[in-house]
């Protein structure tokens, strides 16, 4: 089911987590974190708007990573109900797109309560402090294939919050399938 982020709520600091990567080592927030700013992805391995954009968050991430901006991926679906959302699946999936950043799997789902995440993907940015300056989408295309011409949102966000310490005015939110939830 497609489901939209709540809108931008402003100067929060990002929660610290310490999770299991693909690349099987644990990750913490202190690890990742760019000197610049850093962006935490909720994703998955299934969703179509995930895949739709995989390669061009790929793409972002590298330039955002030598512009002194980190990113992680974390998923958090409950791979019991979506198998292919399993740690053994992000593996392969990580390799496929070749991800230049730790992709996380959140099994207890903690992480992302903390953060309020609500679909896939979700993106937060945050500044050097770690406190929220943008949430919102990687850009317009949704689950469709990105165009040449489409403004690179979460690009023009990072690089705005690493020059600034402020995101964007506007703020356009996410869209994508609905975290699965583990059942109670």
């Amino acid at each position: 089911m497609a489901v939209t982020a709540p809108g931008f709520a402003a100067d929060w600091v990002a929660p610290d987590f310490n999770l299991p990567g693909t690349d099987g080592r644990n990750w913490s927030l202190a690890e990742i974190a760019g000197t610049r700013g850093t962006v935490v992805a909720f994703i998955c391995n299934h969703c179509p708007y995930v895949l739709a954009i995989v390669d061009r968050l790929v793409r972002d991430a590298a330039q955002l990573r030598d512009e002194g901006v980190a990113m992680v991926a974390i998923c958090a679906n409950d791979p019991l109900q979506y198998p292919e959302d399993s740690f053994d699946a992000m593996k392969v999936f990580a390799r496929r797109h070749g991800f230049g950043f730790p992709y996380l799997h959140d099994a207890g789902q903690e992480v992302a309560r903390a953060y309020d995440a609500v679909c896939t993907p979700d993106f937060f940015g945050f500044d050097s402090s770690l406190r929220l300056r943008y949430r919102g989408r990687l850009d317009e295309s949704g689950r469709l294939p990105g165009t040449p011409d489409a403004r690179r949102e979460l690009l023009d966000a990072m690089r705005l919050i690493a020059a600034t310490g402020h995101g964007p005015e506007i703020q356009h939110p996410c869209m994508g399938c609905s975290i699965k939830w583990r059942e109670s």
